[in-house]
């Protein structure tokens, strides 16, 4: 399962060496607008400490982390709706994400010039999500052009019930409402689905702050932050792009012991990965075995044929039954015959609800 998240931000917020530091690629990172043109993009290994349980007990030929696609989208300025900057360019590109990370500047510092001259990080927020607004909004004034009095015509009523949900997007779009705000139920998410509207898709705030804001888990700008993410249930994080620049050039050993001195927990990209993985409903299911432990990501109320499908479609397709223990099970009792022994291992059909932390083994005919 591909999935992916846009870095987004003004530019010279720190977003392209949060790139950088979290996907270890050296692109250009400039202290002048526009430094990043076409995407980059940057796959990471999702830490799993449970991988670690199951490579020690199977030793197995080959080791496979599940893997999050990160892509660095041009900074945007105002206007971009318009053409400004990189204008739709940058739009088109974001469209392609399942979740959008926005990077905040919440640190002063009179050597990196900000593309507004001051500090100002809802400001910030509210230039990029305006942007985004006003793209969807001419996505949906085209599509209501398109079909709205054909639908009055015809009477249609796929067609009718699709331009009243329309023209509430557009009222919604046009108070400066994200549409990941209105409460909208299966059969309306349906039909916006081929429109891939930005601000349909859910966000988090990195709020990037100075070392030694970062030990105090924010500033007053990052409390501006939290403060505007509340109104739409968003998660923030508070990250400092120098240090993860730092840690992405250390072994495991010195990483946790510079995190310790710093007085964190985690590194930035754990702390985005669990928010990302919280937001898109994500979980993680194993397949483990002498030749290969491997970890596979899956949408969390997905049953045990799609969740075989990830693995392969003919899995999915011939989908007979799936031998099933739990993680927690395996550690218990130490082994797999240990866990066989003690009633823990079993058969599940068709309309199993995968579970966190599952490891599996499939059944299949074709």
């Amino acid at each position: 399962m591909s999935l992916t998240a846009g870095i987004v931000g003004l530019p010279n917020v720190g977003k392209s060496t949060l790139f950088n530091a979290i996907t270890n690629k050296n692109i250009l990172a400039a202290n002048y607008p526009f430094a990043t043109i076409e995407p980059n993009v940057g796959v990471v290994v999702v830490p799993d400490k449970r991988l670690d349980f199951l490579n020690d007990l199977y030793k197995p030929k080959s080791l496979v982390p599940t893997t999050f696609e990160f892509t660095d989208i041009a900074g945007l300025v105002k206007g971009a709706a318009n053409g400004e900057g990189l204008g739709n360019k940058f739009l088109s590109h974001i469209r392609e994400v399942d979740a959008i990370v926005e990077v905040v500047r919440c640190f002063e510092n009179s050597n990196i010039i900000h593309v507004e001259n001051n500090i100002d990080p809802v400001r910030d927020i509210e230039i990029i999500n305006v942007e985004l607004i006003l793209a969807d909004l001419e996505i949906v004034e085209n599509r209501i052009n398109r079909i709205g009095k054909k639908a009055i015509m015809s009477k249609d009523k796929e067609a009718l019930k699709e331009v009243e949900l329309l023209n509430k997007l557009k009222e919604c779009l046009e108070k400066n409402i994200p549409v990941r705000r209105l409460d909208l139920d299966e059969d309306e998410l349906l039909i916006i689905k081929p429109f891939n509207l930005l601000t349909l898709k859910p966000i988090i705030y990195m709020a990037n702050v100075s070392e030694d804001d970062l030990s105090n888990d924010g500033n007053s700008y990052v409390d501006m932050v939290r403060e505007y993410a509340k109104g739409e249930n968003a998660e923030v994080i508070v990250v400092c792009a120098q240090i993860e620049s730092e840690l992405s050039e250390l072994n495991d050993e010195d990483k946790n012991m510079l995190l310790k001195e710093l007085g964190v927990s985690d590194s930035g990209l754990d702390k985005l990965i669990r928010a990302t993985y919280s937001l898109l409903g994500l979980k993680t299911y194993f397949t483990a075995g002498a030749d290969e432990v491997r970890a596979w990501t899956f949408k969390d109320g997905m049953k045990a044929p799609g969740c075989a499908g990830i693995i392969h479609t003919d899995f999915e397709k011939g989908f007979i039954k799936a031998e099933v223990m739990s993680y927690t099970d395996l550690v218990k009792y130490g082994n797999e015959k240990n866990v066989k022994e003690n009633g823990k291992m079993r058969l599940e059909g068709k309309e199993y609800l995968m579970q966190d932390g599952d490891i599996c083994y499939f059944r299949f005919n074709v």
